[in-house]
């Protein structure tokens, strides 16, 4: 797991608020309806970094529950925080590598959505077999999917854009809702980095795909 540096708040949010919000990792099945108390759309996020979008997100949309799944101890401690600051009921994490998760903890069919905000580029070529978003993963995804139910992804590395494309239209399980990239859908928020990038000249591309 990369762990990185850790601040303070981070290491005691992680220490005092993971048992809370925090989900084990099992190999079996989790009750998602059991785990939020409710029966409600369910959204994975995969990698939320800091979890600033995550929050945001869960927030704007109390009628959604989130399950984030990131393996960064400091980000985990971060949305942790801002989980309890903002008493948000609808969101849990599971700190555990997220083809695990899926592949042991995640019934078919479980989720109504998913978000796959800037994965890790591994920007050097020989390095590019090591990101997530190849064929097998993308089968993987979709089978936890429900008929109908939207994948969002999104990068600001042009060639893993043109990579996600292809391995997402390759993919029969699922349809793309755009002739190509899609706009960037409202319900995205602009983090402070991608405000950032994009003041710089950056752009970044949204991928959004429909489960068949």
């Amino acid at each position: 797991m990369r762990q990185g540096r850790i601040s303070n708040a981070q290491r005691r949010a992680h220490v005092e608020l993971l048992s809370v919000y925090g989900v084990p990792f099992s190999p079996a099945p989790l009750d998602l309806d059991r785990l939020f108390g409710r029966s409600a759309p369910t959204i994975l996020e995969i990698g939320f970094g800091m979890g600033e979008t995550t929050a945001a997100i869960a927030q704007q949309h109390p009628e959604n529950d989130y399950l984030g799944v990131e393996v960064h101890t400091p980000g985990v401690g971060s949305l942790l925080a801002r989980i309890a600051e903002l008493r948000l009921g609808n969101v849990r994490v599971i700190q555990h590598d997220a083809v695990e998760v899926l592949q042991t903890m995640i019934a078919p069919a479980a989720f109504d959505g998913v978000h796959l905000f800037f994965p890790d580029p591994w920007p050097k070529k020989r390095h590019h077999k090591r990101r997530l978003i190849q064929a097998p993963f993308a089968a993987l995804l979709a089978s936890k999917m429900k008929a109908g139910a939207l994948l969002h992804a999104c990068t600001d590395w042009e060639d893993y854009a043109r990579q996600m494309l292809e391995v997402f239209s390759a993919e029969t399980a699922l349809r793309n809702s755009a002739s190509g990239y899609a706009d960037r859908p409202a319900t995205r928020p602009q983090t402070k980095f991608e405000r950032r990038g994009l003041g710089l000249g950056h752009r970044v591309w949204d991928l959004v795909f429909r489960k068949a």
